[in-house]
Parts: structure tokens; C-alpha cells; sequence
């Protein structure tokens, strides 16, 4: 998660989220919904395999080299948030683009660039073609750059999308779904805006985006929030976060959570653009872009900072996080998913 959300703050309220002055409604019909499939689906994700391919991940990272920070990011930039020095891509990039290749049914490319800074970024693309309606996407993103370990952010959304792609390629959907690494999100959320400006998510109908997904805590008090709100006071749910061009899809992903009862989940709606004053501290991830580009993007996270004692830090390891409620999380975006691409098949 971009690191500027350090300083940012998160509303929630009375078991919903509120951002901007706008809520997204408990639950809405899932009309045409095959709830009996999209149920058998998720229990073919494996959460002991997202916790390995976390393990995996933290690896690479805690083995890589660091992107030399000097020529990117400013001196006194580098003096407030030292972790801008401790960000790598390299191993995770290369053994994320590995893993997707190893995955039946799949197209994989990468889609290197250098931005005006001359900052690299490297986004990994995989593609199920859908069956019926193949101009017409659902993209699944999470970035692979991180700090340290970054065992939360961002292996745990790393290694969700991993086995998502795994499970999926083994059916087939009326839509194409398209899974993407993103770059260097730490950076300025580059790899993802770089990805929308050149026009690569004009046939996305929904993004779904993902980035902290591990982190959760049953004590009272583990959940910040805005001072003098009612909020929920345990860091013991999954955040589901839109704007108002896609608040009808974050109700969707929140009513799918409660029908196949995958787990406890909190919609959080951003109003606009989801860039408000009140409404900042849910924008700083790989689903921005898309908002800024009026398309439809929902963003899955345990909210980070607001409760991660050690995000962004090099304590950010897996001994922290809850492998169990992590492989719900996935189970929860499976559903939405492979309902908004209509299937399985």
C-alpha cells in the first residue's frame, strides 16, 4: 500500500463503512447469482497453498536487492520514510510471472516500460479468455513490489491472486479474466497508473484490486479509526472498499461474503472519486487509476496502517498475520470474481 496513507484516516461506522457522506447498503440482490457453484468454487481455494506461496514470496523479498532510491526519491523524502530505501521487485516479479506460467489455460506477458522519471516498472499479465464475451474483462491486480518482507504488503495479496489464477484456470467464464502483478506501486502507484494512461484497462468492466490482506486481530481497540465515530473496535474483518462508481459492486462482494458465510466483512464507500478530504486514506493503492478513469474498481484490504503495527516496517513478517482469515479473504474475492464473469463453466 503507497506509503503516503501513513498519514491519512479511515471512517468506519456502525458495522458500515462511511466515506465522503456516502454508505453502500448492507445487502442487494444477486440476481442470476448461482450461489450452490460459486460455494463449490471457493472451497477449491486452498488456503494452506496462499500461505505457502506467502512464505514464498517473503523470501524472494527478504533475499533481493534493493532498487537504489537515490535517483528516485528525494533526500529529504528518503529521511522521513527510510522504507523507500528497502523496496524490492526483482525475485518477486521474476517467481510471480513463473508461477502464472506454470497455470493451464493461461496467456502470460510482461509489459515492461520506463516512465519520463525513468522509473522501470514491469506489470505481469494473465489472461483466461472467456468464452462468450472475451472483449469484456474482469482484471485482478495486486502489486509485488515491497518492503523488507512485506508480508502483508503486499505477499498476502500476492499470493491471494496467485491462487485465484491457479482455481480459475481450471474453468472457464462467459468473461475474460485478466490477472496483473503491478509494479512499483510503493513508487507513486506507477505501474498501475502507467497501465490505465496507455489505454490496457479500456475493455475492463470491474477491476478488483487487492493489497493487506493478512493482518486481523480479535483484542478491542485493534481498529483505528476517525476520533468520535462509532466504528468497530476489533481489527477482525475485511475491509471492502469503493467509490461511488462502483458501490453497487463492493455490495455485491459484501452480500456474496454473507450468503456463502466466508467471513466477517465491512463495505467502506468513498464518495466521487473516492479523493475527498474524509475520503483519502481509501484511494493509495493500484485501484485509483481505474477510479480516476470513471471505471469500476473495488479494493480488498485489512486496512493497513490502520491497524498493522508493522506496516512499512521490517517487522512485517508472517509470523504477524492470521494464514487462516487470509484464505478466507480470497475465498471472498473468488466469489466475486467468478460471479462477475459468469460462471464457473
Amino acid at each position: 500500500m503507497s506509503f503516503p496513507l501513513r498519514s491519512s484516516l479511515l471512517l468506519l461506522a456502525g458495522g458500515l463503512g462511511l466515506a465522503g457522506g456516502t454508505a453502500c447498503a448492507p445487502t442487494q440482490p444477486l440476481e442470476g447469482a448461482d450461489l450452490p457453484a460459486l460455494q463449490a468454487l471457493t472451497e477449491e481455494i486452498q488456503p494452506e497453498r496462499v500461505w505457502s506461496d506467502l512464505l514464498e514470496l517473503t523470501q524472494k523479498h527478504a533475499s533481493d536487492q534493493s532498487i537504489d532510491c537515490a535517483p528516485l526519491v528525494p533526500e529529504a523524502t528518503r529521511e522521513k520514510f527510510p522504507e523507500l530505501c528497502h523496496l524490492s521487485n526483482s525475485l518477486s516479479g521474476a517467481w510471480v510471472h513463473s508461477r502464472l506460467q506454470s497455470f493451464d489455460g493461461l496467456s502470460v506477458t510482461g509489459d515492461e516500460s520506463f516512465g519520463e522519471n525513468g522509473m522501470r516498472t514491469n506489470n505481469i499479465v494473465a489472461e483466461l479468455k472467456g468464452v462468450s464475451k472475451p472483449d469484456e474483462v474482469i482484471l485482478v491486480g495486486a502489486h509485488f513490489d515491497a518492503f523488507w518482507q512485506g508480508a502483508d504488503d503486499n505477499s498476502s495479496g500476492v499470493a491471494a491472486l496467485l491462487e485465484l489464477a491457479r482455481v480459475f484456470s481450471r474453468h472457464r467464464f462467459e468473461r475474460t479474466i485478466r490477472f496483473v502483478g503491478f509494479d512499483m506501486e510503493e513508487y507513486g502507484i506507477s505501474g498501475s497508473h502507467r497501465y490505465v494512461k496507455e489505454g490496457k484497462g479500456e475493455q475492463v468492466v470491474t477491476a478488483i484490486v487487492f493489497d493487506g490482506l493478512g493482518y486481523y486481530s480479535d483484542e478491542e481497540g485493534s481498529q483505528q479509526s476517525l476520533p468520535g465515530l462509532p466504528s468497530p473496535s476489533k481489527a477482525d474483518f475485511l475491509a471492502i472498499i469503493g467509490n461511488d462508481d462502483s458501490s453497487h459492486e463492493a455490495s455485491q462482494v459484501y452480500a456474496l461474503g454473507n450468503e456463502l458465510k466466508l467471513m466477517n466483512t465491512v463495505p467502506l464507500i468513498s464518495s466521487g472519486h473516492g479523493t475527498s478530504t474524509m475520503g483519502f486514506a481509501l484511494t493509495l493503492s493500484d485501484h485509483l487509476p481505474f477510479w480516476f478513469n470513471h471505471q469500476k474498481a473495488v479494493f480488498l484490504t485489512d486496512t493497513a496502517p490502520f491497524r498493522n503495527p508493522h506496516y512499512h516496517l521490517e517487522t512485517d513478517t508472517p509470523d504477524t498475520l492470521d494464514p487462516i482469515r487470509l484464505g478466507q479473504a480470497t475465498r471472498v474475492a473468488a466469489a466475486a470474481i467468478a460471479f462477475w464473469a459468469g460462471g464457473p463453466q
